[in-house]
């Protein structure tokens, strides 16, 4: 079960950089173009589009706020499914080859200006956002089980299960599970037309 899974993550990645691939090229820009709008070297973007290396999730917050969108439009364009429901066996996964962090796209793709995404972050795992990743979007953080540390910029917020958190103006980030059970929450994600 696990190759298969594997293979699923393998695949999406190798999407994901194919994705990558043609948000850039659609504006116009080399390989240096993308690394100076996302501070991400031009050698891993390379590596990326090819499909010679996994993402993480802070190399994807600025691939993704380089071409203005978010993490999870970019990984919604790489995976797109048409129709206005999208079953949970069909619902994009990605795991941060990092972290572990699993990250599930629930909201089928429409153009309705929201985005709905499901975070299981492992117990001590800590994954850092840039402020690129915020930019022109508005965003809430609702814990659905466990405890969660989110770090907007030098505001501690620390949350439970219930809590929900409307994020303030674009400041680096970083999500933390200081517990040792895994945290479920769920992003929400309003676009700007």
């Amino acid at each position: 079960m696990s190759t298969k899974v594997d293979t699923a993550v393998d695949s999406l990645s190798q999407r994901i950089g194919a994705r990558v691939r043609i948000e850039r090229e659609g504006r116009g820009w080399s390989l240096t173009d993308l690394a100076a709008h996302s501070g991400v070297s031009r050698a891993m973007v390379h590596k990326l589009e090819r499909g010679e290396s996994s993402p993480t999730a802070t190399l994807l917050a600025r691939l993704s706020g380089a071409f203005g969108l978010s993490m999870s439009q970019l990984i919604a364009r790489a995976e797109a499914k048409e129709g206005r429901l999208l079953r949970r066996a069909d619902q994009p996964v990605w795991t941060d080859p990092q972290t572990r962090y699993v990250r599930t796209h629930v909201s089928p793709p429409s153009d309705l200006p929201l985005d709905l995404v499901q975070v299981v972050l492992p117990a001590g795992a800590r994954v850092p956002m840039p402020a690129a990743a915020y930019t022109a979007k508005r965003q809430l953080i609702w814990v659905l089980a466990g405890s969660l540390v989110f770090m907007e910029g030098d505001t501690r917020h620390a949350m439970d299960a219930g809590d929900c958190l409307e994020l303030g103006p674009p400041a680096d980030c970083v999500f933390s599970n200081e517990t040792a059970a895994d945290c479920t929450y769920a992003v929400v994600l309003l676009r700007s037309n």
